[in-house]
């Protein structure tokens, strides 16, 4: 199971209270895990990437691990500890301003 854990906001859209765990089947990159969030929870489709070009959207970070991931492909294996659940996957929402 990946643990996943969401910015309060993206929580209140899913209605979800805690982490989410989800089971893939496959390969777990950083675009199957987001694939599969977006299938289990449709409501964030477009909160998370862009519907058409799957691209992050503007002040959403991924990371894994104490890594920042939000730049690297989707096609971007996840680190082990992660895909055994040991780590969480943190989707997080920037801050900006002045």
């Amino acid at each position: 199971m990946i643990r996943i854990t969401l910015p309060y906001h993206l929580r209140t859209l899913a209605r979800v209270n805690d982490e989410v765990e989800l089971a893939l089947d496959g390969r777990a990159t950083l675009g199957s895990v987001l694939d599969a969030l977006e299938t289990r929870y449709p409501v964030l489709r477009g909160a998370i990437r862009d519907r058409f070009t799957l691209q992050r959207r503007p002040f959403v970070r991924f990371y894994a691990c104490r890594e920042d991931l939000s730049h690297e492909p989707l096609d971007t294996m996840l680190p082990a500890a992660v895909v055994d659940g040991l780590e969480p996957f943190l989707i997080v929402g920037a801050m900006a301003g002045g």
